[in-house]
């Protein structure tokens, strides 16, 4: 149902599981586990699979922090998209990597929730995509002691108000990894 004509396909993006981002994230190792099944599962059904990679003060390029974590490996030739904001299509090329392959439909994984998945799925469906939050396959470290709630509760929150998200033309869902499915 997107808004974007001609581009039925549907693209998996998986946002920032680097090491210095995930190090002390809430249930790393599960969600971790469940996004290298959704690229398994993309790659056995030849949907396009488009990493994102941040860097910033913080997560310097080249760095160890700034690598993807181990038990993801990005395969040529899935496309790479760097960013320096939370949105991953802000100052990128990730809305012509997306119009190259003909998406409309955006199946999301990755961290952190409060900052890069939130700005990013918010980001794709103004843009006029279907935006598809996987709910067990994204996560954020804690930031209560700067006002935030634990992180389950972000992420729980995170999946409620997307799963009722509307707009005209266009769909928001979460689904849990075992339900995604990439077909339209």
């Amino acid at each position: 149902m997107t808004t974007l004509s001609d581009r039925p396909n549907t693209a998996l993006l998986v946002i920032d599981v680097q090491n210095g981002v995930v190090a002390d994230a809430y249930q790393r190792d599960a969600v971790v586990a469940n996004i290298a099944t959704l690229v398994a599962k993309a790659r056995g059904e030849r949907v396009p699979i488009v990493w994102i990679q941040h860097s910033d003060e913080q997560l310097e390029k080249g760095s160890a922090p700034w690598e993807y974590v181990p038990e993801l490996t990005r395969q040529e030739p899935e496309p790479l998209v760097h960013k320096s904001f939370a949105d991953s299509f802000e100052d990128t090329d990730l809305e012509d990597v997306l119009a190259a392959a003909a998406v409309g439909r955006l199946v999301v994984a990755g961290a952190q929730t409060d900052e890069c998945i939130r700005s990013t799925i918010h980001g794709a469906f103004v843009r006029g995509y279907d935006v598809t939050l996987v709910g067990d396959a994204h996560t954020t470290e804690d930031q209560s002691e700067w006002g935030a709630p634990p992180p389950d509760k972000v992420i729980a929150h995170t999946n409620l108000y997307w799963k009722y998200h509307t707009a005209p033309g266009r769909t928001a869902a979460v689904e849990d990894t075992q339900d995604v499915t990439f077909a339209g």
